[in-house]
Parts: structure tokens; sequence; C-alpha cells
């Protein structure tokens, strides 16, 4: 990493664990900054205001989640995709309170939660491509706004189970998981409708799948 970058992780892991004791809402930078041991100049370099201090949050998070590589190739996708977000819901975790004392007053910053919205995307196609899953192209878009649904809906369940083992967290993914699986195969049949019968017959011939929605980074089932 570089030293910016290490510099808005150490500030990122500040103001989660300052947000549990002070809120989200009254924390600023130059506190943040005082609590991580940051001199200010070099915390403005890296994260100038609360919405950046936001994303270098967001940033570090995918980071943790990254950090222990790729999911096992020879995994069905959903099963890879799961394995994936729940090592996210783990990082959260790690820090409940000071995640969900920032979660639960985002409402009241919505120019943040905007400025987030790209940040969020992002990070939804890099736990596609941890999980093999092609976060390319048109299919590709469409998988990171399907897995950014099960991720938000999954993360509003998170806010309030109290589980040790996070079950009913677990259980929300799971199905949230299927439904997309679900989705994607009935737009997979839908896309493949208008084709020629001569490339269908190429593609069977190939064993190929019969969309670009199939199709995965490394292997070639569905979604």
């Amino acid at each position: 990493m570089t030293d910016e970058t290490t510099i808005a992780d150490r500030l990122a892991k500040a103001a989660v664990e300052q947000a549990a004791f002070e809120g989200w809402s009254r924390l600023s930078v130059a506190a943040v900054a005082e609590h991580a041991g940051v001199p200010l100049g070099d915390a403005y370099a890296a994260v100038a205001d609360k919405p950046a201090l936001l994303r270098a949050i967001l940033a570090r998070t995918d980071r943790l989640v990254l950090a222990d590589g790729p999911a096992a190739a020879d995994e069905p996708p959903r099963d890879r995709l799961f394995e994936i977000l729940m090592r996210r819901f783990d990082v959260l975790q790690a820090d409940r309170e000071g995640y969900q004392a920032i979660l639960r007053e985002l409402p009241r910053d919505p120019v943040s939660g905007v400025l987030l919205l790209p940040h969020m995307a992002t990070a939804m196609g890099w736990m596609l491509e941890a999980a093999h899953v092609s976060s390319a192209g048109l299919f590709g878009s469409l998988r990171i706004k399907a897995l950014s649904l099960v991720y938000l809906n999954t993360l509003r369940i998170w806010m309030d189970d109290d589980s040790a083992d996070m079950a009913r967290t677990m259980a929300t993914l799971d199905s949230g998981l299927r439904q997309a699986e679900a989705w994607a195969e009935r737009l997979s049949a839908f896309s493949g409708e208008g084709r020629s019968r001569r490339q269908r017959a190429a593609d069977e011939d190939f064993g190929e799948a019969p969309s670009d929605w199939a199709s995965t980074s490394g292997s070639g089932t569905s979604y």
C-alpha cells in the first residue's frame, strides 16, 4: 500500500471505532485524525471531508474482504458469492457497533449517501470478481445491480441480527442469492429466444452457455 492508502485505512478504522461511541453525525475528520494519531495535514491529503472518509471506510472493508483471496473456483457460483459476501459481514461484525452507528445515521446525510453509490457499485463488482463471476459488460452491470440489492437487503437484516452466528443474516443472503440466480436464469432463457437456429445448434455443439449472462470469469456455469 502507498503511504496515503495506509493513512486512509488508519483513519477509516479510527472512524468506525469512534462512531461506536460518538455516532457518525457528530464525528469530525479532525477528531478522527486525532484518534488515529495522524497529523492534520496528512489526514487532509488522504481524506479531505466526511464523504471521503465514508469512501475510505468502504474501501478498507473491500480490502479486508479481498485480503483472503478469491473463493474456491470449483464451487458453484452461488456458493462462491455466499462465501465472499459472508466475509464482508464478518468484517462488519468485528466492529459491529461502529458500523451500525454509521448505517443508522447515514440517512440523515443524503449527500454522502448519494456520493457513495458509485463506490458501492465498484465494491460489488470486486465481490463478483472475487467469486470468479464476471462484472464486465452489460450483463456484468446487471449482475452488479442485482448483487447490490441482495447485499443491501441482507445488510438491513444484519443490523437487527443479534445472534452469535448471524443465522438470520446467512438465511437472508442465501435466499437473496437464490432469487438472483433464478432471475438470471430467466433472463438467460429470454435473451436466447431471438437467436437463430444455426447459432443455437453451434452453441449446443460446443457446449456453450445460451447467453453472456451465464458466463463467469472462471466457470462455465450460470450466475
